[in-house]
């Protein structure tokens, strides 16, 4: 993992003191100082400027966090013309001159602003951290924290909002999504599972398109296939799949099968086309799973429950089948998991 790019900004004599005396603290960061020519510091490198709004631009898009230490005020005029989204606006963090007072400003949950700022004050004696953000505040669930955490692909952000409102407000918000996923939510006061909308506070927690506020889980794939079944066979039938599904090949965080299908060598060039690392399972691992399967040419061959089925669960990250088997040109199987 790149660690996280910083840029601490000042703009005099004591806040450039402030700065080298807060490097330390940011030892697993990559951190750059910026700060006015003639100033004294101890830093191995300092990068000058002559007026704060020529960095301002370069900060805001090359790096992921922005930490000032100058007035409040100061900071939200410069940063104001940049503004854009929640989603992809940098952390803007404003730490004071004696580093005893730290303020995430901006992009607090997506942007990482009050998790950093968590950091630096567990890190500074005697350091408090003022989050503003309610839901933080309250110990009320931020769905987009719980969909960074889980690394769960985000859509239709804007009625966040309405949601977080929602739940502040102690109002029931219904969960679209499955019984695996639903019991890994940290704080579920107030939410209520469901497999059909019924109200317009609802959060989609699916692979699948939804005008809800929608976060999608990556999508795993089993696939069984007959033997010499060649590449492109399998290409069809995968994309076949997924456009029936209207899913997409992004979507799919990797594929498995049966240990008997690791030599199908069309099997194994799809894998390497589409940079998936492939699992293979054995027949203890597949017949050591609960629950019913479809039935599969597999338990007469192989002795074993299935392929594509227990091969998707196996893989998967919620270990929850979604989309049970598909047979395509009566030799490819393939199945969805999450």
């Amino acid at each position: 993992m790149n660690k996280l790019k910083i840029a601490i900004v000042t703009i005099n004599q004591p806040s450039l003191t402030a700065a080298c005396n807060l490097v330390p603290y940011l030892y697993d960061y990559q951190v750059d100082v910026f700060g006015k020519k003639d100033l004294a510091h101890n830093l191995e490198n300092l990068n000058l400027y002559d007026k704060i709004d020529d960095i301002m631009a370069p900060a805001w898009e090359g790096y992921d966090a922005i930490i000032c230490i100058l007035a409040i005020g100061a900071v939200v005029r410069k940063i104001a013309p940049f503004l854009k989204d929640k989603s992809t606006d940098p952390a803007v963090i404003v730490v004071n001159l004696k580093l005893d007072k730290i303020v995430p400003l901006l992009s607090g949950h997506l942007g990482g602003a009050n998790e950093l700022s968590d950091i630096i004050a567990s890190r500074i004696p005697s350091c408090q951290n003022f989050v503003s953000t309610a839901t933080d505040q309250t110990n009320t669930l931020a769905f987009e924290m719980f969909a960074k955490k889980n690394d769960l692909e985000i859509h239709n952000l804007k009625q966040l909002a309405l949601i977080s409102n929602s739940l502040l407000n102690k109002k029931e918000v219904e969960v679209l999504t499955y019984d695996s996923i639903f019991q890994t939510i940290p704080n579920k006061e107030n939410l209520k599972l469901v497999k059909e909308q019924s109200s317009n506070l609802c959060v989609n927690i699916t692979p699948f398109d939804s005008p809800l506020l929608t976060f999608k889980p990556k999508v795993f794939l089993g696939i069984g296939c007959n033997r010499n079944t060649t590449f492109e066979e399998i290409k069809n039938a995968v994309f076949s799949f997924l456009q029936k599904h209207k899913l997409k090949i992004e979507q799919i965080q990797n594929i498995a099968s049966y240990e008997a299908k690791a030599d199908e060598v069309g099997l194994l060039e799809f894998a390497k086309e589409y940079n998936f690392d492939i699992k293979f399972f054995c027949e203890t691992e597949i017949n050591a799973l609960q629950g019913n399967f479809s039935t599969s040419q597999a338990t007469k061959f192989f002795g074993v429950k299935g392929v594509s089925e227990p091969s998707s669960i196996l893989v998967s990250k919620y270990k929850e089948l979604i989309i049970p088997k598909e047979v395509y040109e009566n030799k490819i199987t393939i199945a969805g998991a999450i």
